[in-house]
């Protein structure tokens, strides 16, 4: 995969940061995140404006055509601006496991709509029990006529307070562990039984704790083969990985710049604190960290599409467990670097901060994945 922007993509990444640029400055950021929502309805409409809810989708569907490499762009533009809208949830999670798994009928209904900013999806696979295992999966999915009733629960379903659409995962057979027997299902979050509680996550995103009592679907909500569903999870979850990571480069991006002007600016003893070589040494490996985050976020969006399942899980079990490091070392440093003004509120580090420990522990934390890759050789 050539990794240099075609003509297209570097139109659409001057697009995204110059809109990103007028609208998304830190003052304003926290204006959106008053708000009851705690996003801005208003650029979700911008970002619909300007085919990017449309971006990974079949031009057939009203998308832009583009794929996981015009997603690593958008989304490392984010990470340098923290943005705050259900992009992730919606378009990368939900806009995957619909065009992984969807029917015809249901991509030309769906598709559209999330391209036009009318339709808001969040997935809703993660269980209480479950940590990082995909497989480990108690909510259930029972025959009803021509129909399906489903109960269980789900945890912390990003932006599922403001989804429309939930992509529920649910055993229609078999065992807890059993990688047969998951199955997908598109849920009204409004249909009777369906009952949602939010609130703020620890880098102030948004999410939700989902209940299921009775919730009745068709079988034209079904997405995908009934019983098969592990593998569609697995596409939305690696799908997930490459998106936050390239998000991660992004964050990292904004807290070196970040730093290296505070340290041209910050006087002590006399002389600014970049004058020192101690200081000068850190900012070359924050650096250096940065660079190696990005070398594996594009390793996991050149693996997206890998048809080879042993290899592309291995990839991106090596990208993961590469940005974590690298944006655990880069956030760390960022706030030490800044002393006690990386700690307060009011100062934008601490926020970038907190959001690379949140993406780290997405789909699972380094330590899951090294322990994935230490069993592929014992």
């Amino acid at each position: 995969m050539d990794f240099h922007p075609s003509d297209d993509q570097r139109l659409l990444l001057e697009s995204v940061s110059r809109l990103l640029a007028d609208n998304y400055s830190f003052a304003q950021r926290k204006t959106y995140l008053a708000r009851p929502e705690g996003y801005s309805a208003a650029m979700w409409s911008k970002f619909a404006e300007l085919g990017l809810l449309g971006l990974p989708f079949a031009e057939e569907y009203g998308g832009f055509g583009g794929g996981a490499q015009e997603v690593m762009l958008v989304m490392q533009a984010f990470g340098r601006v923290l943005v705050l809208e259900p992009f992730l949830a919606t378009v990368v999670l939900g806009g995957t496991a619909i065009r992984t798994a969807g029917s015809d009928t249901q991509k030309k209904v769906l598709l559209p709509a999330i391209a036009e900013g009318g339709l808001k999806l969040a997935f809703a696979h993660g269980e209480r029990q479950a940590r990082y295992d995909l497989t480990d999966v108690v909510t259930r999915a029972k025959r009803n006529g021509s129909g399906w009733l489903l109960d269980g629960s789900k945890t912390v379903v990003s932006h599922g307070e403001a989804a429309d659409h939930l992509i529920v995962s649910a055993r229609t057979s078999g065992e807890r562990y059993d990688e047969d027997g998951i199955t997908l299902f598109l849920v009204d979050t409004a249909a009777q039984g369906v009952a949602r509680r939010g609130y703020a996550t620890r880098d102030e995103t948004r999410a939700a704790d989902v209940s299921l009592s009775n919730v009745s679907v068709s079988d034209g909500d079904v997405l995908g083969e009934v019983g098969k569903g592990l593998a569609i999870i697995e596409k939305i979850v690696e799908a997930g990985i490459a998106a936050t990571a390239a998000e991660t480069v992004g964050a990292m991006e904004a807290m070196n710049e970040m730093t290296l002007e505070y340290s041209k600016t910050r006087v002590q003893f006399g002389q600014p604190i970049g004058s020192y070589q101690v200081v000068q040494h850190r900012l070359a490996d924050m650096f250096m960290a940065q660079e190696q985050g990005r070398s594996m976020a594009m390793l996991a969006t050149m693996s997206v599409d890998n048809p080879d399942d042993t290899e592309r899980r291995h990839d991106f079990a090596l990208a993961k467990v590469g940005v974590g490091q690298a944006g655990r070392y880069v956030s760390q440093s960022a706030v030490q670097m800044h002393g006690g003004i990386g700690m307060t509120e009011e100062y934008a580090v601490g926020h970038y901060f907190r959001r690379c420990m949140v993406i780290e522990r997405l789909f699972g934390d380094p330590a899951y994945y090294l322990q994935r890759l230490a069993n592929e050789i014992a």
